[in-house]
């Protein structure tokens, strides 16, 4: 969420910058500086009158003990008076301020200087693409096929139980997925991430501090009873660990394995079919919170430490910037990573690796205090290191021969086997 002070000093800019987002702001904030102009008055206002107030009482304790009792009371009234009108004013102040934060939340996160202007993906811009494209036999298939063939995922299971976009994994499938997890976790470890093991449900305030509500509520399972939420992913959890926090030591970070929850409404076809989408699914997060002058050398490291487990799995992949049409609500810059899927001849993204600036750091009041004491706003980045689906459709689509599906070196400790057969 953007800061009314932000929007007094740079109104323009903002405006200009979010043109690259397609969004147009200048209502927005031409609003949002007059309710807060009126509510600077209000205060001015309300101020005025409680000085008043506070000479009146002072006045009256005098004429109390001078004896002139008719005239202390005759002021008394005066100041029932004086405290009815700051409630008047204090509840409009209210008001003012409700209607401001209102206006606030529809506006999104003003992208970073190198956002360049498009509408959709095919406007990003890839960086670089990394490995050699899999050259497979007449015979290979995409993993729906492979998974039935090898007995590793029951698709249709998943929809009788639950329904569509609910897989259940079987066998080498399961353990194949665990051991990716757990391979995923002890990376992000050894670069000097903190795990932690959340919730999957969370409060309407964890999803409004990380900018999911009320963005993307239509996209979210909601526990209606309990007013909970399902976890789209563990950003939500781990980055609300510091809501209402003064941090006191930079870098922060946090690693998680969470199942995740989307409802993604209105996908259908050959591109979400089998793991390509699904309603929930399994990823290992990283979180950070990184003090201003630092976040995006903390982006570029994270964008490099999520490269480095792509590459010691051998997976063909590439690096995207996204243009500004395709850039999220809350994100100032993000870098996606697709992997090569050999078995359907086209790219999947795994892995969206963001700078929220202070957007996340306002609506969770996570601050630190700089060298004059003074409260200021931390910044936020996060990124998948990896989303687990898709990553498992591309190693055995990849890396399928005809006696089976060859297992990454990397990964051999953590499943026991070298290959499916």
């Amino acid at each position: 969420m953007l800061q009314t002070s932000d929007i007094r000093d740079n109104q323009d800019k903002i405006i200009e910058r979010l043109k690259i987002k397609n969004f147009n702001a200048k209502d927005l904030l031409t609003s949002v500086i007059e309710k807060d102009n009126q509510r600077k008055l209000n205060q001015q206002k309300s101020d005025d009158v409680l000085s008043q107030s506070n000479q009146i009482a002072k006045q009256i304790g005098v004429l109390y003990n001078e004896g002139k009792i008719e005239e202390a009371n005759s002021l008394k009234e005066t100041t029932i008076s004086l405290k009815e009108e700051i409630k008047k004013l204090n509840s409009f102040k209210a008001q003012l301020e409700q209607e401001i934060q209102d206006i606030l939340v529809q506006i999104p996160n003003v992208p970073h200087t190198t956002v360049t202007s498009g509408e959709s993906d095919k406007d990003n811009e890839i960086l670089k693409e990394v490995g050699n494209i899999p050259k497979l036999d007449e015979n290979s298939r995409p993993h729906w096929e492979l998974a039935e063939a090898y007995n590793l995922i029951d698709f249709k299971l998943g929809n009788k139980i639950t329904g569509a976009g609910f897989p259940v994994y079987i066998g080498k499938g399961a353990k194949l997925q665990r051991a990716l997890t757990t391979y995923f976790l002890d990376q992000n470890i050894d670069a000097g991430y903190t795990e932690y093991l959340p919730p999957s449900v969370v409060n309407a305030d964890s999803m409004f501090g990380t900018g999911a509500l009320p963005d993307k509520e239509s996209q979210m399972y909601h526990v209606n009873d309990d007013d909970l939420y399902l976890i789209p992913t563990a950003e939500v959890p781990i980055t609300n660990l510091f809501r209402d926090t003064i941090i006191k030591e930079f870098p922060i970070k946090c690693t998680a394995y969470t199942p995740c929850f989307r409802r993604e409404a209105g996908s259908y076809g050959k591109d979400v079919r089998g793991l390509n989408r699904l309603h929930q699914f399994d990823k290992v997060e990283i979180v950070q919170v990184a003090h201003p002058d630092n976040s995006y050398d903390t982006l570029d490291g994270m964008v490099n430490h999520v490269a480095s487990i792509l590459d010691d799995l051998n997976l063909p992949y590439r690096v995207i910037r996204l243009c500004g049409g395709d850039l999220s609500f809350t994100s100032s810059l993000t870098y996606d990573f697709e992997v090569y899927s050999a078995g359907q001849e086209r790219w999947l993204e795994v892995s969206s690796v963001s700078n929220f600036e202070s957007f996340q750091a306002n609506r969770l009041k996570l601050r630190y205090k700089d060298s004059n004491g003074k409260s200021q706003l931390c910044h936020t980045l996060n990124g998948s290191a990896l989303a687990l689906p898709r990553i498992f459709a591309a190693l055995i689509e990849n890396n399928q021969i005809n006696k089976g599906i060859l297992i990454p070196e990397v990964l051999q400790k953590y499943t026991g086997f070298d290959i499916i057969e």
